[in-house]
């Protein structure tokens, strides 16, 4: 029987998880695929796609940096993708039409809250960050109705930006990074790629509840600067973002196929690779 097809699509792609989560995934629900990663010319996107369709493929995930530029090719989107103008998932419909879609936010909202179980509901939030990145996981925060989300970013006008874009879901504020000495979360959330290169953004000592948490929407096989500046300041967790990863692949798995894998085991599995140094 022949195999269904999938693919990731990125430059540079060879750091790519997603071939073996998704091998995982098929081999945990019994479905028949064969799924890859693609490294595409900057300059040859919608090509690839193309080519990739008419090759009968059923199925993209989309990574850096073309991740906007799928947005804009592809005019069926979500709800989720429409606000996040960016595009993570793909799915080619039995008629040749293709349907888009953000699984990054829904995902890590599904690791914060089912994997880590941290309440959601009427907590004070702060997001860190205003790219790209931030930008597709406000809907699904403010979705778990929280008491406030703050976006600080350092340029605060960016913040500014997406607190009006988004306050149609929620009591949702942005500014710079002088907005938060006096303050204090229940839930940091680091959406800024800084702390892979070890820096943090300059934070307030007090900026955590008793009892609150930090996630990192970045991981790596040693806990990030964010991580380590969280443990330090007194979070009951520190988390990486590993699991979002996973899940929003379980997400992109589910719209394709129909189930939805577990996705405990393979963050386990790939964990413990990384810290394995395999």
């Amino acid at each position: 029987m022949k195999k269904d097809c999938y693919a990731v699509m990125g430059n540079p792609i060879g750091h790519s998880k997603s071939p073996q989560i998704h091998g995982l995934f098929a081999e945990q629900t019994g479905q028949n695929i064969h799924y890859e990663a693609l490294r595409v010319e900057l300059d040859s996107f919608a090509a690839a796609i193309d080519e990739f369709q008419n090759q009968g493929g059923k199925g993209l995930n989309i990574t850096v940096p073309f991740k906007q530029q799928a947005w804009e090719l592809i005019e069926d989107r979500s709800e989720r993708a429409e606000l996040a103008g960016a595009v993570n998932t793909i799915m080619v419909r039995e008629d040749g039409s293709r349907y888009a879609d953000t699984t990054d936010g829904v995902g890590m909202v599904r690791d914060i809250v089912e994997n880590h179980a941290i309440e959601l509901k009427d907590k004070c939030l702060l997001v860190l960050g205003a790219g790209g990145a931030v930008r597709g996981v406000l809907q699904p925060l403010l979705e778990q109705r929280p008491k406030f989300v703050i976006v600080a970013n350092r340029t605060p006008s960016k913040a500014l930006a997406l607190a009006r874009q988004f306050n149609d879901f929620g009591d949702v504020f942005g500014g710079g990074f002088d907005v938060l000495p006096g303050q204090q979360f229940d839930l940091v959330i680091n959406g800024t790629a800084a702390s892979l290169e070890g820096k943090v953004p300059s934070l307030p000592d007090d900026l955590i509840y008793e009892g609150g948490s930090c996630y990192d929407m970045m991981y790596s096989a040693e806990p990030t600067a964010f991580q380590r500046w969280a443990r330090e300041h007194g979070a009951v967790q520190s988390l990486d973002g590993l699991g979002m990863l996973v899940e929003q692949a379980a997400e992109s798995f589910s719209l394709w196929r129909g189930v939805r894998p577990q996705t405990r085991m393979v963050i386990e599995q790939l964990r413990s690779q990384m810290q394995g140094g395999k």
